[in-house]
């Protein structure tokens, strides 16, 4: 299948007073026509940064220092910002963490829906037409009285509706949801996330999914990547992270979830706080909080290889000593149960 988006050595540091802060560091990855592709790990891992480096969304004191960015082979790291814009916001769009701070409150959601038009030559009732589609489309009720409102006469999760329409204005290729229900209830978490999904499939779009819910990625993804301090620990297929995990992060995120299999039993927390991104320890940044910790581990920070075919993992462990196989058993919304 071919790659939409190849992310290659990207990395953004952050030039602070007490040092630099190494917010994403090496990380490769690429993203498939078509697909939906996860990021996950804790907060503070890189994720969100990783997504913005892509568009070149990072402020100063950050600064993206090496790598690549190649969407449809073009480098957006070293296109000009002229070309960039003819990309950003069209053929990848971004929807961000939080709506309240990312929509503007002084502007009706009309105005905002038609700031995405921009570039393709509508008329004022084609842009009216189009709005109206776009929030019947994410399943905002009386949409034609919607589009005059101001963003606080929404409730949460019709804020991020209306971010999801913003995003979908321009018709693009690939969508970027950094962490697309924070702050939501439940059961408007699961109604977003199958809207995500039914309108990748209506519209041909790949879709990058930043998270830190193992359940959201067992529904959503085709491919995983989970990072940890900046980097990429482990990735593979959805399928194979959750039946053959291969790191030992991925295995301690796996066991910190409830499993209904293990009622009575308790959680198995990761002990411990992720490194400070200025100062990371020698070797393996996950050592401090590993229990499969060895002394090369401290010494050593080993590279991610491919531990099988389209498998990588980034660890010291040998093979016969990374059998995490069968640990949990999350069901997704497509019928699999791993």
């Amino acid at each position: 299948m071919e790659n939409l988006l190849e992310v290659r050595d990207l990395k953004t540091y952050f030039y602070t007073q007490d040092g630099v802060v190494k917010s994403v560091d090496g990380v490769s990855f690429s993203v498939r026509r078509g697909e939906t592709f996860g990021l996950v790990g804790e907060s503070g891992c890189g994720k969100s940064q990783t997504c913005r480096s892509v568009l070149r969304l990072i402020k100063k004191p950050g600064k993206i220092v090496g790598g690549q960015v190649l969407y449809r082979g073009r480098d957006l790291v070293k296109m000009k910002a002229r070309e960039l814009r003819k990309i950003r916001g069209k053929e990848i769009s971004i929807i961000f963490q939080e709506p309240m701070t990312s929509l503007n409150p002084v502007l009706k959601i009309r105005k905002q829906i038609y700031e995405s038009f921009e570039g393709l030559n509508l008329s004022k009732q084609e842009k009216n037409d189009r709005a109206v589609e776009l929030l019947k489309l994410v399943g905002i009720p009386m949409p034609e009285t919607r589009l005059d409102e101001y963003i606080h006469q929404f409730s949460g999760g019709m804020r991020q509706r209306a971010m999801i329409a913003i995003a979908l204005g321009s018709n693009p290729k690939l969508l970027i949801a950094d962490e697309p229900t924070t702050a939501l209830d439940v059961t408007i978490q699961d109604q977003i996330m199958k809207l995500l999904n039914r309108l990748k499939q209506e519209l041909d779009m790949s879709v990058i999914l930043v998270t830190h819910d193992l359940g959201v990625v067992a529904q959503m993804c085709d491919r995983v990547a989970v990072m940890y301090a900046g980097m990429v620990m482990e990735m593979t297929d959805t399928v194979t992270l959750f039946a053959k995990p291969r790191h030992p992060y991925t295995y301690a995120l796996m066991s910190s979830l409830p499993d209904q299999s293990k009622r009575g039993s308790r959680l198995e927390p990761i002990l411990g706080s992720p490194p400070d991104l200025g100062n990371l320890p020698q070797g393996c940044p996950f050592a401090p909080r590993c229990k499969f910790c060895r002394d090369i581990c401290k010494k050593e920070l080993p590279p991610l290889v491919e531990v099988e075919p389209g498998h990588m993992s980034r660890c010291h462990l040998k093979k016969d000593e990374t059998n995490f196989s069968g640990i949990i058993s999350v069901p997704d919304a497509r019928g699999r149960k791993y």
